[in-house]
């Protein structure tokens, strides 16, 4: 065996060493050192030279007949595919889910059927208006989409993190997407609300406002995919062996509860870390803390149907909580990434039709209208009706079909008969006893355009939600509205967006107003059915109300210096991993510090690329001589002052004093600061943290 040197013909570009040995017949082969494997053609061709194309001399033109070349850029030019239209940014995960107990008296699918059986999963989370190359923070809904690999066949559960959609009928989808993407004639801004085309949509769009809400409130920038819900949206049916149908909502609840981020911190993060969400995805499952949510279901029956205050097919409604409770059904655990993002993340394909026997639909006009879309926006997608056929696609269960041949066919019928019924004996047949059978619902009345007066109530709703807030988060939601509207250069799109807000609620249309500067208030726009102010507050509906009051899953960021206290470093973070939460050390150099005992605190930032947005709550553990030389850096005092800006818990040592007056930020300005100078102050520290912000602090910053 010799190791040899494999040069250009001209004897002057050393490729790379490879080892070689000679054959029985005296002919070379390479033999892969370790592990690394003989690269190849995609016909399996061993490839002996990576670097050049074939030519005729050093310097001449390159053959046509270099295969391996054609074949290597002939791939690389068709290796994107078309991006989703919708939902283009994505990331996704594998997992399971577990069933808690057999719900056999609702549904017969098998998925509900035995009490702690789990079934294989993908979920892909993802932005709505954005390009594949957008940013993760834009305020904008979440997809929140699980494919259940069911004995029974494949059920996408293709939901969003908000409960209700813009629109009411499948017709004006395309009008409410073209609104918010790039305005074509200047094609910007990207995955961006702020812009004209969109409130002018919105502005004469009434059945919107509840969405608007919503889409405007903290639930539209949320912290990670982690801590935020998801909704199934639609009504959709449940159906049991004796063909008796319940009306179901499908309710995602996070195990780590709610949480989202500030809007000046979403904009920072987005410029420091654009793959926020991907990578706390990634890291989470990566370390073994694997994301987990709790399916819950809105169960009843037609009774109760009529009896609602609203119509359940209308998807911009919801039933609160407070008026029929979920039930929690079984949980969902991711526990393992992609091995390729393109192959599995990028090509999976979700449908709202693909639903196993024992679920079924409902008349909500938007749904039908997405069971129509889904299956064609695929085939132009993955570029053939074979897209199945694709690993991350296919059924785990066994499937029979007599589909046949088109583009990228990896399998077909075996045998003489490719159809039924046929003499032959081959093939599978259809099974009236197990197979998919629609709910007979009787249906009739004329063939019209028309939409139902059970609809027709856009303001009642989006009222309901707005009062369900907090104080801080009606803020937020003023502050949101006010923000996108200034970026309308239409003054008549502003002043009929705050007529619907008086609507809605007159405190929220007025302060808008103010804040854009409209003297005049316009009248309250005109409504089909006048708002009910009857609709209690709904305390479901408040990411506040309902806080984990746990720091499991969550960052700290730790400022450290030269000498700095290693005794400190090692409680806190013994602290911190007790709460299942992670601690990550920024420093002035990302090789990290000496810390006061000799050891070496290695970091995972360096000031200038880990800035606080990016941590749930902060702590300077810094000396005198350490704060010094960081007060003249703006990164550092960006630090402190961002993290007192956000409503973050800060824990500091006396040292870090200068630091934080030349941020502006008073070291006693609230019981959000805690020194870490006493007996105890790291218990403190934590159970603040529990907390997650000191939202009363936000009325006193100027950001």
């Amino acid at each position: 065996m010799a190791k040899t040197s494999m040069r250009s013909p001209d004897g002057r570009a050393t490729i790379h060493d490879q080892r070689l040995e000679r054959g029985q017949g005296g002919e070379l082969h390479q033999v892969a050192e370790g592990d690394v494997p003989v690269m190849t053609t995609a016909q399996g061709g061993p490839v002996a030279d990576d670097q050049n194309t074939l030519k005729v001399g050093a310097r001449g033109p390159t053959l046509i007949e270099d295969f391996h070349f054609r074949e290597k850029i002939f791939h690389f030019d068709h290796e994107r595919i078309p991006e989703r239209v919708v939902h283009a940014r994505g990331y996704g995960a594998h997992g399971f889910f577990e069933t808690y107990e057999s719900l056999a008296a609702y549904t017969r699918a098998d998925i509900f059927q035995r009490p702690g059986e789990r079934t294989p999963v993908f979920v892909r989370f993802s932005t709505v208006a954005g390009s594949k190359g957008s940013f993760d923070l834009a305020r904008d809904v979440r997809g929140f989409a699980v494919k259940f690999y069911t004995k029974e066949g494949n059920w996408d559960l293709v939901g969003n993190n908000i409960p209700v959609f813009f629109i009411q009928d499948a017709i004006k989808f395309p009008d409410v997407i073209h609104s918010v993407k790039p305005e074509p004639d200047r094609a910007f801004p990207q995955a961006q609300s702020a812009h004209d085309n969109f409130w002018d949509f919105i502005s004469l769009t009434p059945e919107s406002m509840h969405m608007i809400m919503w889409v405007m409130s903290d639930r539209a920038i949320p912290r990670s995919f982690r801590f935020m819900q998801g909704f199934g949206v639609h009504t959709f049916r449940l159906v049991n062996a004796k063909d008796e149908s319940t009306f179901v909502k499908f309710i995602w609840k996070p195990k780590l509860g709610m949480q989202s981020v500030a809007w000046n911190e979403a904009v920072k993060i987005n410029g420091a870390d654009p793959d926020y969400h991907r990578r706390d995805l990634w890291e989470a499952i990566q370390s073994g803390n694997f994301p987990e949510w709790e399916l819950n279901l809105q169960l009843f029956d037609q009774d109760f149907a009529d009896s609602f205050d609203f119509d359940v097919l209308d998807p911009t409604k919801i039933i609160p909580e407070e008026v029929l409770e979920p039930i929690p059904v079984g949980r969902l655990v991711l526990d393992r990434m992609p091995d390729n993002f393109f192959a599995e993340t990028e090509q999976v394909a979700f449908m709202t039709q693909n639903v196993p026997p024992g679920i079924d639909f409902s008349n909500d006009p938007l749904l039908q209208g997405r069971n129509f879309s889904y299956l064609d926006t695929q085939l132009k997608r993955l570029g053939s009706p074979n897209f199945t056929h694709i690993p991350i696609n296919a059924p785990k269960c066994p499937f029979h079909h007599f589909q046949q041949d088109g583009h990228m066919a990896m399998r077909n019928p075996v045998g003489r008969a490719n159809y039924q019924p046929n003499s032959w004996g081959e093939g599978p047949r259809e099974s009236p006893l197990h197979g998919f059978s629609t709910f007979a619902n009787p249906e009739e009345g004329p063939k019209v355009r028309l939409r139902a007066e059970s609809f027709a109530d856009h303001y009642s709703q989006a009222r309901q939600f707005f009062i369900s807030q907090t104080d801080v988060e009606q803020r937020h939601i003023i502050m949101a509205l006010t923000f996108e509207l200034s970026k309308c250069e239409n003054p008549a799109i502003r002043e009929r967006m705050v007529a619907h807000l008086l609507n809605i609620d007159e405190t929220l249309g007025k302060a808008v107003a103010d804040r854009l500067g409209i003297a005049e208030l316009p009248e309250p726009a005109d409504a089909a059915v006048q708002t009910r102010d009857d609709l209690p507050p709904s305390p479901a509906l408040s990411i506040l109300e309902n806080g984990p009051g746990s720091f499991e899953g969550r960052k700290v960021g730790v400022l450290v210096s030269e000498q700095a206290d290693a005794s400190l470093l090692k409680e806190l973070q013994a602290a911190i991993e007790a709460e299942g939460a992670v601690m990550e050390v920024i420093a002035a150099k990302v090789g990290g510090v000496e810390a006061s005992d000799g050891s070496w605190i290695a970091a995972r930032h360096m000031i200038d690329g880990g800035p606080s947005v990016l941590f749930d709550a902060v702590a300077l553990v810094l000396t005198g001589p350490g704060a010094e030389r960081l007060v003249n850096e703006a990164t550092a005092r960006d630090f402190v002052a961002d993290a007192f800006a956000h409503c973050k818990f800060i824990a500091f040592t006396t040292e870090a004093t200068p630091l934080m007056e030349m941020a502006g930020v008073d070291p006693e300005a609230d019981e959000g600061m805690i020194p870490l100078d006493d007996g105890g102050a790291v218990a403190e520290f934590m159970q603040a943290c529990r907390e997650l912000r000191l939202w009363s602090r936000e009325g006193s910053v100027k950001l």
